[in-house]
């Protein structure tokens, strides 16, 4: 049965109603692929720049943050300041390639530097990761529909699968685009709305909460160890979410189908700044908002949801191994509190926001997977006459993608760990590879087909052995640490491997960082 009063509904479905509303608005509008796909790169920069937080910062994000600080503590806090590392990498050095080769993908880049093979490999990487990633994407926000409303899981599964699924069809890229801004507002006023009731809950305010909280430890971030087996520290927190990151930002077609719609290079690298000062202040709010939760529940215990009662221990904070701790499944901890603590239509509220995050990070991939499937693949530059078709193609395939994402979320998602884990084993597995790829061939001179395809290789049994350590070495190593091993082993060891083989010619020399032409 549901849960929500008949205006919580009525908010819910007045949100969606708008969603679909510029869906439409956008579907007569389509001119052609270009429009379809790159939103024929005439979007302000500062919308640019939301629609990179929104559709990277979505529903995971949402339901994950509180929850990994309320079972842990604020050690992730780290990979958000990582991202002083990631920005200016991926604005100074990747972003003049993307957008002064005229790419409709970040993997054509690979093709011009070094073989349609490698092209190819990357492309598939990032269908592999992102297909999973989409699953995770409307798996979790699922847990939260139907902790609000009732409904079965799966009913909340298929729901959210096919409503982004069928305005990303309708709309394309500039539907996207301009609804990721409205869902990042939504999303940005209901964590402020959770907080602010929580804090007014407790007596004596956020010092009491913080006090509770500090008591067990929940407070605490500064885990300077070396030993790669516990869960968050310093180290793991920069090299491994800066990593993590670089995947996002550099060989992810989400992020750089982004950059596209832009513009102007200048255009572009002002989103991606815009970006970055906003992430840390929000980012850190949603954190913070699980250790507020965890203040509140200890000092109501008896209001605290069966699922989390076992955990409301220091003991938890900073675990060893990367599969220790809580399941996916507690990462409804947000929503059980809007539900049942707080006052009707805010659980409404909730509602359009984790579908609005959901449905911004759900769209802006199946419509990315959608270009890399249809461009990455196909033989010949595409004409006027092929315009068409490839419009149509690329509806077809966003339907497709939506639909296994879907399946994926019904089937798949179950087995993982927390958002925050299953995230960064995604990435790492998948993303780390491809990271390594890219930097070998804007870094090296000397990097070729053959370095790239052997240290991808061995990037990815490095991925592997770091992801599954514990059968290996009878200890589990933090899925921190996935991103950068097999990132850094993909690029060492292909520039090691190119050595072996011919250098490749001076065209791919105009492809490397410190010979680049100033594009624009």
């Amino acid at each position: 049965m549901s849960r929500l009063s008949s205006l919580d509904i009525a908010v819910s479905v007045a949100y969606m109603l708008i969603l679909f509303g510029v869906g439409l608005w956008f579907t007569g509008r389509q001119k052609g692929l270009q429009t379809y796909l790159l939103a024929d790169q005439n979007v302000h920069w500062i919308i640019v720049g939301i629609s990179i937080l929104a559709a990277l910062f979505s529903g995971i994000s949402y339901l994950g943050a509180p929850a990994e600080a309320f079972f842990y503590d604020l050690s992730y806090l780290w990979a958000v300041a990582s991202f002083l590392i990631a920005t200016p990498i991926t604005t100074l050095v990747f972003l003049p390639f993307f957008r002064g080769l005229k790419l409709y993908t970040a993997y054509e880049y690979l093709e011009r530097r070094f073989h349609p093979r490698v092209r190819q490999l990357a492309s598939v990487l990032f269908l592999i990761r992102v297909s999973f990633y989409v699953g995770l994407a409307i798996y979790a926000p699922a847990l939260a529909v139907t902790e609000v409303t009732g409904w079965p899981f799966w009913l909340s599964v298929i729901l959210t699968g096919v409503s982004a699924t069928l305005y990303t069809t309708l709309g394309g890229m500039q539907a996207v685009i301009w609804t990721d801004t409205l869902q990042f507002l939504v999303l940005c006023g209901g964590i402020v709305v959770v907080v602010a009731f929580a804090i007014a809950a407790v007596p004596g305010g956020l010092q009491v909460i913080w006090q509770l909280a500090a008591a067990d430890g929940k407070t605490g971030f500064w885990h300077a160890e070396l030993d790669p087996t516990v869960r968050i520290t310093i180290w793991s927190g920069l090299l491994g979410g800066a990593s993590h990151n670089l995947v996002q930002m550099v060989t992810d077609q989400i992020s750089v189908q982004r950059y596209l719609t832009a513009a102007s290079l200048k255009d572009s690298q002002r989103a991606l700044w815009l970006k970055l000062w906003v992430t840390f202040p929000l980012v850190t709010l949603f954190y913070l908002s699980g250790t507020i939760l965890y203040g509140y529940y200890k000092a109501f215990p008896e209001q605290t949801p069966a699922f989390a009662q076992a955990r409301l221990v220091p003991q938890l904070v900073q675990s060893s191994g990367a599969q220790a701790g809580p399941g996916i499944a507690n990462d409804r901890l947000l929503p059980h509190f809007v539900v049942n603590h707080l006052p009707s239509p805010l659980p409404g509220l909730l509602i359009a926001g984790i579908f609005g995050a959901t449905m911004a990070l759900v769209s802006a991939a199946i419509n990315s997977l959608a270009t890399a499937a249809l461009l990455d693949f196909r033989r010949g530059p595409i004409s006027a006459s092929s315009d068409r078709s490839s419009l149509r193609w690329a509806r077809i395939l966003t339907v497709l993608f939506g639909m296994l994402g879907t399946l994926m979320a019904l089937l798949v998602m179950k087995h993982l760990g927390t958002l925050v884990q299953a995230v960064n084993t995604i990435f790492g597995l998948f993303g780390g590879p491809l990271l390594g790829i890219f930097s070998l061939g804007v870094l090296s001179r000397r990097a070729n087909t053959a370095g790239a395809l052997l240290g991808a290789l061995t990037g990815a049994i490095v991925g592997l052995l770091v992801a599954f350590s514990k059968p290996w070495f009878g200890y589990p190593i933090s899925f921190m640490w996935i991103s950068f091993s097999s990132g850094a082993t993909t690029l060492l060891v292909g520039w090691l491997a190119s050595l072996l083989f011919i250098p490749p010619d001076s065209a791919a020399h105009q492809l490397v960082y410190r010979l680049r032409r100033p594009f624009e």
